[in-house]
């Protein structure tokens, strides 16, 4: 057992599960917004956490709201149907490679490898599905996805036993994994895929009407949960947002649920109809759902946080510091094997030509823009999905003006520095606070 697994001695604080009720009414009790008794309360409450600090998701939805209408101010095409399913496609691997960052970037560290690990997930499975290997599809995704998480495991071994920079250990393992994936596609190598089943993630539609009935099942389970989890905690006195607040809630995902499936639901096609929900985006959703109850509602997720807001006070309060930092590095390379599967069904194939330098700078700007603290201890799931539109907007609008990559290098830098700024800024007014 290293120092950093010893447990606390009788005389530290109690573990943060242990906390009883009354303890966390009276930690909570600092913030208005979860006592508040009525939605006026529960809306000044909030406002003035927001001029606190803490304005959560609301800087980069504003973001997405004036890209949009700058672009579609400069071309007509862009909020359109076609090209919005269009850019959903194409950004699911920036959301699901920061996802999978979000993990490293909560314990206030940083995983450079991530782009390269999800092109070791994509290559094994192009690799197995080939008709000399004839591996079907199911086995050769998880062969990748296995092969990623054990990636995972060794990088954060090495950086939590041997107390070595996870900033260096990655930068070694995206040049390490980089000439791992040239070895196996060799140079200047590409390896198609065949397999319809893995090229339709990124390109099978759902069916009109069962993109409805899904979308509304989503919501019905989205809405349930929501609707228990407060209604408990009000009956048993501890925090939770007003009856109305809740209500709001599943309204909001209603409305944004009844959104996305009129705009995917609308014929896009040219030669054929095309019409449906992706399902890709049923994927990001599902893996957005699975991150979010892992991190909010799980053991492990408060000790993530409690590590990466303060890593010696979670060590004296009983946290095995050691296994919950390997596990984070673990679930950040499985969640880019998933993301390189599905860049690798966009394109079809997997080639030597993969950037995964500029897929790795992309997951850390769309988790940062979309609201995860470079810090560490703060920052949702949800944060990095919403980064990842921003990346994919950015990237889809100036590609219809034509501008060149250097163009979109320059403004996602912008971007980038914009939201850290926002984050250094936002930290230093909760600490005066």
């Amino acid at each position: 057992m290293t120092s950093s697994d010893a447990p606390a001695p009788p005389s530290e604080p109690p573990a943060i599960d242990d906390l009883p009720a009354a303890d966390e009414r009276a930690a909570l009790a600092i913030d208005p917004a979860v006592t508040a008794n009525s939605l006026g309360d529960y809306s000044r409450a909030t406002l003035a956490r927001i001029r606190g600090g803490e304005s959560g998701a609301l800087p980069v939805i504003a973001g997405l709201i004036l890209i949009s209408i700058l672009f579609q101010s400069l071309n007509s095409n862009f909020l359109t149907a076609g090209n919005i399913v269009n850019l959903l496609i194409q950004g699911a691997p920036f959301m699901l490679l920061a996802l999978g960052e979000t993990f490293a970037l909560l314990l206030g560290e940083i995983d450079l490898s991530i782009g390269f690990v999800a092109g070791i997930g994509g290559t094994i499975a192009a690799e197995l599905v080939k008709e000399s290997t004839g591996w079907p599809w199911w086995a050769a995704v998880l062969a990748g996805l296995v092969a990623c998480a054990a990636i995972g495991i060794l990088q954060g071994t090495i950086i939590t036993r041997l107390g070595l920079p996870s900033f260096v250990v990655t930068l070694a393992g995206l040049l390490g994994w980089q000439g791992v994936m040239l070895l196996m596609l060799g140079e200047g190598g590409t390896v198609p895929i065949n397999d319809q089943t893995i090229n339709d993630i990124a390109s099978r539609n759902l069916a009109p009407t069962t993109s409805w009935i899904v979308m509304l099942v989503l919501v019905a389970v989205f809405g349930a949960l929501v609707w228990m989890r407060e209604t408990r905690r009000r009956a048993s006195g501890l925090v939770a947002p007003p009856v109305s607040v809740t209500l709001i809630k599943i309204a909001a995902a209603l409305v944004a649920g009844v959104v996305v499936v009129l705009i995917c639901n609308t014929d896009r096609g040219i030669l054929v109809p095309i019409e449906g929900v992706p399902w890709v985006v049923l994927l990001v959703l599902a893996v957005l759902a699975a991150w979010t109850l892992l991190l909010n509602r799980t053991r492990f997720g408060r000790y993530l946080y409690a590590i990466g807001g303060n890593a010696e006070a979670a060590r004296r309060a009983g946290v095995r510091l050691s296994r919950i930092r390997t596990a984070a590095f673990m679930l950040g390379s499985f969640t880019a094997g998933i993301a390189g599967i599905v860049l690798a069904s966009r394109l079809r194939s997997v080639s030597t030509a993969l950037d995964g330098g500029t897929l790795v700078l992309y997951a850390v700007a769309a988790a940062v823009i979309g609201g995860t603290s470079l810090f560490g201890g703060r920052g949702k799931a949800i944060n990095a999905v919403l980064g990842g539109l921003v990346i994919a907007a950015i990237d889809n609008g100036m590609g219809l003006q034509g501008y060149s990559a250097a163009a979109k290098y320059v403004v996602t830098a912008l971007v980038l520095l914009a939201a850290v700024t926002i984050d250094a800024v936002s930290s230093r007014g909760r600490v005066a606070r």
